[in-house]
């Protein structure tokens, strides 16, 4: 892979992790005006509807990232080989 290969690399995955962290404030943000309970039922029907979106976004960013992640392995030979990463507890999020 080349080095201009490794910067837009790099670069989607600083988008990603943005897009991300920010949906993940707004998830956030939802459940505390939901928790209040004192808004009206059509304004928390749309919250409620806005955070199983923005759920279901987080889930499918979190996903992307867990099959980009990869482990290195030296071989008996000393050259690296990329793995799939054995992630501890990820049968529970499934």
């Amino acid at each position: 892979m080349s080095e201009k290969d490794h910067k837009n690399k790099d670069i989607d995955s600083g988008k990603q992790n943005e897009d991300f962290e920010e949906k993940l404030r707004r998830l956030e943000d939802i459940v505390a005006e939901l928790e209040q309970g004192n808004l009206p039922l059509d304004k928390s029907l749309r919250l409620y509807e806005e955070g199983i979106s923005t759920y279901k976004n987080c889930r499918e960013l979190l996903q992307t990232a867990e099959t980009r992640v990869l482990k290195l392995v030296e071989t008996l030979e000393g050259e690296l080989e990329e793995k799939d990463a054995d992630i501890p507890g990820e049968e529970e999020l499934k």
